[in-house]
């Protein structure tokens, strides 16, 4: 697991890379969070080598890791999965054969999607709440328990009232995943308004310093739209 895709494509194809010394039959799992163009065209390089690979991005953040609870989101042959499969399942709980080789990116980039508009709509929801005069603590706390509550709303909705913004999840991760996402779109001609709003609010946190803050700061940017800041 490395950090983007130019990382991927050196760990495999640069200099010394794995594709020199890899033998015919061996396995490739990459669960890095990369492009899913990308990892189709490396499925294929290294499918001449007569070499299978998985793509197979997680969700969970640190504590999944830890805890191994991972959801893994895998991409690859049918075949080649169930060989590496109990190797999944010490890292991760709910794991998932999407479909060929990308398709676990691609899950990954619509994982990121849902949390990127989610943490948007907590972040409004409650900033809505607390410019009202109502309290923010207490409306998360009333939303928990009806349809709207989510894990977005558990944890990050008390991050934000508490402004506790370690991460976790940096935005400048959270960036570069919503980044795949719109180059995927207008590669597949296809319009995500609100994942290119989502992006430009990390794009807000970051220009003031806050890239390496948990993406729940998002929060930050509604603030400043709003000239109100969130409390008890």
């Amino acid at each position: 697991m490395v950090q983007d895709t130019p990382d991927v494509e050196g760990v495999l194809f640069g200099q010394d890379g794995l594709a020199d010394g890899l033998k015919p039959g061996s396995v490739v799992v990459d669960m890095s969070s990369i492009s899913p163009i990308a990892t189709k065209e490396f499925a294929r390089k290294l499918e001449a080598l007569g070499v299978k690979m998985l793509d197979a991005p997680v969700s969970g953040g640190q504590v999944g890791a830890e805890q191994a609870t991972l959801s893994i989101m895998v991409g690859g042959q049918p075949e080649v999965f169930e060989q590496v499969k109990p190797y999944f399942e010490l890292m991760g709980k709910n794991i998932v054969h999407i479909g060929i080789n990308g398709d676990g990116q691609t899950c990954k980039v619509a994982n990121q999607i849902v949390v990127a508009l989610t943490i948007e709509a907590v972040g409004e929801a409650l900033l809505f709440a607390s410019k009202a005069g109502a309290d923010p603590g207490k409306v998360r706390q009333a939303l928990l328990g009806g349809f709207a509550q989510s894990r977005i709303l558990d944890l990050h909705g008390e991050r934000m009232i508490g402004r506790s913004f370690n991460p976790g999840f940096r935005i400048k991760l959270h960036q570069k995943d919503l980044n795949l996402a719109l180059q995927a779109a207008r590669n597949l001609g296809l319009s995500l308004p609100n994942t290119a709003t989502a992006q430009e609010l990390f794009n807000a946190v970051a220009a003031q310093g806050g890239s390496d803050l948990d993406h729940s700061a998002m929060v930050l940017a509604l603030e400043a739209l709003a000239n109100h800041k969130l409390g008890m």
